[in-house]
Order: structure tokens, then sequence, then C-alpha cells
């Protein structure tokens, strides 16, 4: 049988947004010219809200150069030095502020132990789904979840060569399953895909970047800039921990809430698809990530726990965005679909 899994549309590349500021205006103006050219002052960063749409833009076209690109920006400006030192400075701006409110968290597998335990009366955007959403609530998270998901293991793969032993090999267990397991009709891209095409979205990679705010923003700047960087291999194994232990649960709710809605059958594969795989996945990722990494690295450990500390921190203020919008029966866009 033919596979007919939407693929995500690509082109070449994807569209360079609209501006959301000086900083994100400076970027995108130097990504139009030849690489080389000039790029805003890194100074502007320090001024910047940290988790605002203007530097969390900026941060994402900085990164997008590491994945896709951009349709008519010259691929030397990946590596350009002018543009990173704006990028570095940018990050440095990030991470201070995450670190800040994040202060006082728990250790890695204190913070992993209370991620398992479900609230009775949970309030989080994927029991509003299941209890409340409709149709247009469930297109515009998928929108915005996209620039995510069509993306969703690419940015942990980069963690993979500054692993060994038991925990590279543990790691690259789960991601294969990830990246479809040899199949391409199963890649979770892929997948995904699938669940936008059947809720009337387009599957184009970035199209929904402007319509995005900045707090989905951030969430896929925080996965980016933990895997660029050797030195937060840590963090990005707590993110990544973080991910599989909450996805199970959340994906069981995401999946009710499109059978109940009737968003079609592929929208509810992706989510049951990861009900079982994300339950096998967070014990290993537990007992031979985590642990075979700490068991080579014990120094590690508060970049861990600061990973999942991060990445709780950025999702709940998505989450806040995306309730406090829809209960108000407004879009949770920049722009609604």
């Amino acid at each position: 049988m033919a596979d007919r899994t939407p693929d995500p549309r690509t082109g070449p590349e994807g569209e360079l947004p609209g501006a959301r500021g000086e900083l994100s205006q400076g970027v995108l103006t130097a990504l139009r010219g030849a690489a080389g050219g000039p790029v805003p002052d890194p100074g502007g960063a320090r001024g910047a809200d940290p988790f605002g749409d203007d530097l969390q833009l900026a941060l994402y076209l900085c990164y997008e150069l590491h994945y896709r690109g951009f349709r008519g920006v010259e691929a030397a400006w990946e590596w350009e030095p002018g543009l990173l030192g704006l990028r570095a400075a940018m990050e440095r701006r990030f991470l201070e502020a995450l670190r800040e409110r994040t202060a006082g968290h728990p250790g890695v597998y204190d913070a992993l132990d209370e991620l398992l335990v479900e609230p009775v009366d949970g309030t989080g955007v994927s029991y509003f789904l299941r209890d409340e959403g409709q149709l247009w609530h469930l297109r515009e998270y998928a929108a915005q979840r996209s620039l995510y998901h069509l993306k969703e293991a690419d940015p942990h793969a980069w963690v993979i060569p500054r692993l060994r032993g038991r925990a590279k090999a543990a790691f690259v267990a789960v991601a294969f399953d990830e990246f479809g397991g040899g199949r391409a009709e199963r890649v979770h891209a892929r997948l995904f895909a699938g669940l936008m095409a059947d809720l009337g979205l387009d599957t184009a990679y970035g199209r929904y970047l402007d319509a995005a705010p900045a707090e989905m923003l951030a969430a896929v700047n925080l996965m980016s800039l933990l895997g660029l960087h050797r030195a937060h291999r840590g963090a990005l194994v707590g993110h990544f921990a973080t991910v599989e232990v909450t996805s199970s649960p959340g994906s069981r709710r995401l999946a009710e809430a499109m059978r109940r809605t009737g968003a079609g059958p592929a929208a509810e594969h992706f989510y049951a698809e990861h009900v079982t795989a994300d339950a096998v996945h967070e014990q290993i990722v537990r007992r031979d990530v985590i642990g075979g990494l700490l068991a080579d690295e014990p120094s590690l450990a508060p970049d861990m726990a600061f990973g999942v500390a991060a990445t709780n921190w950025v999702e709940d203020r998505l989450g806040d965005r995306l309730l406090a919008a829809w209960r108000n029966g407004s879009t949770s866009l920049r722009a609604p679909l």
C-alpha cells in the first residue's frame, strides 16, 4: 500500500516573518543582505525583555539557521561571527532570567518524581482541551505547537555525540522511536503534519511563526539553546526527560480531546501513539539516560535539575497564555487563524 502520511511541506526553506521590535528587525535586515554584513549591537540585548516578543523572535531567527534556514537567506549566516556574538548576548539574557525564575528548584530525581504525580483536579491545557476544548482551540494549539513538533527530536539529537556508554545507547534507543524507528511514515514530525492536515491547517514548516506569541517561541528556543551548547548537555537531558515523563498522561488527554471533537483519525493517532511509547521511554530515560550520565558525570546533576525546572517554567507560562485567552473567548495567537 502506498504511504499516504503527509510530510511537512517545506519548499526550499521557510519564509522570513515580520519584525517585533528593534532586535528582530535588525536580525531580519541582516539576513536579507549578504553574509558578513552589519548586525545589531549585542549591547541591545541587555535591556531587552528576556521573554518578550522581540528578543525571542530574534533568537528564533538565529537558531533556525541551524535547522532549515529561510528562503533567500545565505547559508553562510549560520556561522557568521557577528551574528553569533549577538546571539550569545541574547542567550545570556534569556538564561539569566530563567535561572532567576527557577531559583530553589528541587534536585533532578525529586523534580522528576513530582512530574509523575497527576493532580486529582488538573487545570492545565490538556485538561481544558479534553473537557471543554472546541475545534478552534485545537487548531490554535496545533498551529502553535507545530513550531515545536515539526522539529521535535532534532535539537535533542545534538546531545548524542556528547554522551557515551549507557546514556548514549539509551538516548539513541528513545530517539530512534521519535524518528520513526526506520520508517518514514512514522517519524513523529510527519505524524504531526497528519494531525495538522486533519485540522485544516497548513503543514508548511514554520508556517505559523508569525502567529505564535513569545511564550511559544521561548519553549522552542529553550531546547535549541540547550542543544547547541555542549556546556548545557546536562540541562538538555533534563529537558528531554521532562518531555518524556509528562508526555504519556498529557497525550492521553489530548487524544481524548481529538476523539471527542471529531478532529480526525490522524489527529487522534498522533497523541495515541505517544501514550504507550512515552510510558516506556520514561523508564528508559530515568534509569539509563539520566542514571548513565550521572554515573559518568555526577557534576551535571544541578544542570539536569535546571533543565527540568526551566522546561516546566516556560511550558507553564505558555499554558497560562493559552488558558487566559481561551477562557476569555479570545484567540491565543498574535493573529487569528
